[in-house]
């Protein structure tokens, strides 16, 4: 089970802003942020549990919301590439080449950060990561509080992370503030990449070290087995065990799969030829690497809220675009 978030207020129902029926209301989300509130938005990756990431009082609700260790740093989200540079005490040429290429999108830029940027986000280090989102109510909602808003995954610390507004709710009933944008359209975390030290990706995600050494040809890859549970890191999502349902996680071929009789099962699979799945649950997703990303988390709490102990995952491809897939799927099942 994961650890519970800690709450000192009575549950309550949330105030839900729909931004897609009611673009209006965005504005209540915006002037609570300001006001030092934490509000769950959505952005493409996944939905974010934000606070004004100048402000360290809101910035420690979300820690303490989430029930997230303060070693872990938080990504700043900003609306544009100026505002990016008011937090950094360096701005490359580099992170120029990279903010041109990949904002607004998914991919978070690390570099040394600013001294107005609170240990809090940061957890003590000298370095801030700093993205520009291209969801639409993401970057309606930056305009309108026009502050930085310091953002981890809206779920509870090592849980799977909210591609809907409902699966916040459900996660985190105690938010007094959820803005609902509809399903995110990338599904997975962004990649993060260093430019503190040697250019490298700390973070797999959808975009990829193709990619970003068609920008940088000297960027390198991420370590798969890198892992900090006690002391900070760079990144968020590093820990071994992340991402993760309340049922057991496996990885196996759907033809030799392990006995797990006597729990209810749910199958995750990408291949049309596979075997039929006697009494289990089966959630199909595409079979390519973008389609089954952002498939991959719904059907994790999906199978999760049907009562499922055991789930388990067809393993897919091994190729590139597959990367951050593996890194999420090994980390969900790691014991």
């Amino acid at each position: 089970m994961h650890p519970a978030a800690t709450s000192d207020k009575s549950m309550k129902t949330p105030v839900l802003i729909d931004a897609i029926k009611e673009p209006d209301t965005l504005a209540v989300a915006a002037d609570a942020l300001r006001a030092g509130e934490v509000v769950a938005f959505p952005t493409e990756t996944v939905y974010g549990l934000g606070a004004h990431a100048l402000d360290s009082e809101a910035v420690r609700e979300i820690f303490r919301i989430k029930g997230r260790p303060a070693t872990n740093p938080l990504i700043v989200h900003v609306k544009d590439k100026a505002s990016a540079m008011a937090l950094v005490s360096e701005w490359p040429a580099e992170a120029d080449a990279l903010a041109d290429a990949f904002w607004p999108g998914p991919l978070t830029i690390v570099l040394p950060k600013s001294t107005i940027v609170p240990d809090e986000v940061t957890a003590g280090l000298d370095s801030v990561g700093i993205r520009v989102p291209r969801h639409p109510v993401a970057r309606r909602l930056l305009e309108l509080a026009d502050i930085p808003i310091a953002a981890p995954s809206a779920n509870p610390y090592t849980g799977v992370s909210p591609t809907l507004a409902e699966h916040v709710i459900n996660g985190l009933p105690d938010l007094k503030y959820v803005v609902d944008g509809g399903a995110t359209d990338v599904g997975l975390e962004s990649t993060v990449f260093s430019l503190v030290g040697e250019p490298r990706i700390l973070r797999p995600g959808m975009v990829t070290l193709s990619q970003i050494q068609k920008i940088l040809p000297n960027a390198k890859g991420w370590d798969d087995d890198d892992h900090t549970d006690d002391v900070a890191a760079r990144s968020p999502g590093l820990a071994r065990k992340h991402y993760s349902p309340s049922a057991r996680v496996i990885v196996a071929d759907l033809e030799i799969r392990p006995m797990v009789s006597g729990t209810r099962v749910g199958v995750i699979r990408c291949s049309p030829n596979s075997p039929p799945i006697l009494d289990a649950l089966v959630k199909a997703l595409p079979s390519d690497a973008d389609g089954y990303a952002q498939g991959l988390y719904s059907a994790l709490h999906e199978l999760d809220a049907a009562g499922c102990t055991t789930i388990l995952i067809e393993p897919p491809p091994h190729d590139e675009a597959w990367g951050a897939v593996w890194n999420r799927i090994k980390r969900a099942a790691h014991s």
